[in-house]
């Protein structure tokens, strides 16, 4: 038997050291590019989804905001949002239900006539000092405010002829409403009333508003109390930004001139249109989401008998056809109208040409 002695090969050891650092490189070099190919497929699938989610999500915001029909879904939650939170009169929505049988004054399809009034509770009175009618014009795109003059001598269902303010508190918002229909021959679709503690709160719920004030306007406020708090009667002439406090005296003086030169209750109805307009400027500056906050607060604030898909119709007419401004009218108009010491009775109280008179507003609401 022969016993064979195996040598050492050193050359033969390195080479298998090689080998083995080389196939530990070559398996390295392996996990390394399945770990990036794995990686890299990851990636992929990643911007696979967020381009599938941005198409998905471009696609909705295309069919909401880029058609017709998908701003339509928009404006039909925001109406149920505004109608929701409102106060609603619901015995005065079954009155009007009942005598829309009977259509009494101008109405057209298309055109949405809302009776805006505020209400003095002063004293324990309750009389309508600011009454106006907001005219929504879908046929015209316009918006448009009438202001109706507080000492009007009109004639009130059932009761003698006086002034148009009493007719609310001989009879609520039925019986003035009926009032201005069958005089001024205009059909009302719904109304809107606020109290001075409302208009109050509604105003500095949108930050306040800013309103231009003349030299006589400013001192006058100053110095009396038009403006309860004395805290607040730091206006000045120019422009101002009013609070609720502030915006309701500057909407109760007469005594002394607008920036512009009406007087008496002419310059009142001015001083109402302009803070509706201020009102209706700070609202539409503002993004959708920082207006439906706000709205939230103040809604509550207003009585009404206003339908949800009145609203509906609001909110697509001045959304659609990118309605900035409201267009403005005093009735009586200048000229056509007297304004005796005493007539039948009644001092100081303004008789008006009914026919001229109802022929501008019907040309101001309709064209």
């Amino acid at each position: 038997m022969n016993n064979k002695k195996t040598s050492y090969d050193p050359i033969e050891d390195i080479w298998d050291e090689q080998s083995e650092d080389y196939m530990e490189e070559q398996q390295s070099v392996s996990f390394n590019k399945r770990s990036k190919q794995k990686r890299k497929k990851k990636t992929n699938k990643v911007l696979k989804r967020c381009l599938a989610a941005f198409i998905i999500v471009g696609s909705l915001a295309l069919l909401i905001f880029g058609t017709r029909f998908g701003r339509g879904l928009l404006y039909h939650m925001a109406s149920s949002y505004v109608y929701g939170a409102l106060e609603h009169d619901n015995g005065s929505t079954e009155a009007m239900n009942q005598n829309n049988n009977v259509i009494v004054g101008r109405q057209e399809e298309g055109v949405l006539n809302i009776l805006l009034f505020g209400i003095e509770e002063i004293g324990g009175a309750r009389n309508t000092d600011s009454m106006m009618i907001a005219s929504i014009n879908s046929n015209k795109k316009t918006v448009k405010l009438v202001s109706l003059m507080r000492d009007t001598y009109v004639s009130i269902p059932g009761w003698k002829s006086t002034k148009l303010n009493a007719a609310y508190a001989k009879g609520g918002v039925d019986l003035l409403i009926k009032t201005i229909e069958e005089n001024y021959k205009l059909h009302i679709d719904a109304y809107a009333s606020v109290n001075f503690e409302s208009f109050e709160n509604i105003v500095d719920s949108i930050g306040g508003v800013s309103i231009e004030l003349g030299k006589e306007e400013a001192k006058y406020l100053r110095r009396t109390n038009y403006i309860s708090n004395p805290e607040y009667r730091t206006v000045k002439a120019g422009v101002n930004t009013l609070n609720g406090n502030q915006l309701l005296g500057y909407c109760r003086v007469r005594k002394v001139k607008t920036l512009g030169g009406a007087n008496n209750d002419y310059g009142r109805t001015v001083r109402h249109r302009r803070a509706m307009n201020a009102i209706f400027d700070k609202v539409k500056s503002q993004n959708i989401f920082k207006t439906a906050s706000q709205a939230n607060k103040w809604m509550g604030y207003v009585t009404t008998n206003i339908a949800k898909d009145q609203i509906e119709d609001i909110i697509s007419t001045v959304m659609e056809n990118h309605i900035n401004t409201i267009d403005t009218l005093r009735i009586p108009v200048d000229g056509m109208f007297n304004d005796p010491k005493v007539y039948q009775g009644v001092t100081y109280p303004l008789v008006l040409d009914w026919d001229k008179n109802i022929e501008e507003l019907y040309r101001f609401l309709y064209e």
